[in-house]
């Protein structure tokens, strides 16, 4: 039976594993479709397809554009998205420049709270696309907290004293991007995974705006939601037609859920797939 995994990260952003490692290790566990949805970049895509042809996976190019929302962060995967230079790989390497920037003045917030954190180390640990966790691991190397989760709620996590946000750019402008450069644009883990009980986007009131503004779809399916939450996604996908997607957000062993958790439908990738052909489909989702 197919197995579709959409949502999954490789060192090209803040995943452990290369992007060769992700599709050898989602074919071990028996996906057929996946997906790598690095955050604001897609420099692991080629190589996934390569490894995705050699090991007989269909590899979905994907990006994770972090967006910024009065309740926190707020993230717009873009699938089918212009993987070869032009005008959308120019905006996005704005994006991962910003990305870098706010690496840098994380770490003087560090240093001047008295946390030595070495910058240069921040830089080897993300290989790629610079990220809140690189700064998390390199505080747990130096021994300051004692696991990424702790670094977060003590430190780097919103509102914590060496948090800083990012340049503003809003989901209804990331959904407006993608979709005007060809892609499909599904809002990721639309609940917090770690207390799935709130609803801080209020999303009875946002998806009705995202959706006119473009959004095809939303991740119910998400590696850590109870099948309550899967099962309430689903439903509030149906009501606002959008399509269920969703992947085990996977970004390395020990630390995710398991490649191919929960599991997409296939009919839900058919349906993104059709929009990719027939982009006016959108209005009869």
């Amino acid at each position: 039976m197919p197995i579709a995994d959409l949502h999954t990260h490789s060192t090209a952003s803040d995943g452990l594993l290369s992007p060769t490692e992700v599709v050898e290790r989602a074919a071990e566990a028996g996906v057929t479709i996946l997906a790598l949805t690095d955050h604001d970049t897609t420099d692991g895509v080629a190589e996934a397809l390569d490894a995705g042809l050699r090991i007989g996976i269909e590899v979905i190019p994907v990006i994770d554009i972090n967006t910024e929302h009065e309740a926190g962060s707020l993230d717009i995967l873009g699938y089918w998205i212009p993987v070869t230079p032009g005008p959308f790989q120019a905006r996005i390497a704005e994006l991962r420049d910003a990305r870098v920037h706010r690496g840098q003045r994380m770490v003087e917030a560090l240093n001047r709270l008295g946390v030595p954190v070495r910058w240069e180390r921040v830089r080897e640990l993300a290989q790629g696309s610079v990220g809140r966790p690189h700064v998390a691991q390199a505080l747990v190397e130096t021994g300051h907290v004692r696991s990424l989760g702790e670094a977060f709620d003590i430190y780097i996590g919103h509102g914590r004293p060496a948090y800083v946000p990012r340049p503003r750019f809003t989901a209804v402008e990331a959904i407006q991007f993608v979709r005007a450069h060809g892609g499909v644009p599904v809002m990721a883990h639309p609940i917090p995974a770690a207390a799935q009980h709130r609803d801080p986007f209020h999303l009875e009131d946002l998806l009705p705006r995202l959706r006119n503004a473009g959004l095809a779809g939303i991740d119910a399916y998400y590696g850590s939601y109870t099948p309550d939450t899967i099962r309430r996604l689903v439903a509030l996908a149906g009501r606002y037609g959008l399509i269920p997607a969703g992947g085990s957000d996977f970004h390395g062993p020990a630390i995710s859920t398991a490649l191919g958790t929960p599991g997409v439908p296939i009919g839900s990738v058919d349906r993104l797939r059709r929009l990719r052909t027939d982009p006016k489909g959108l209005r009869d989702l």
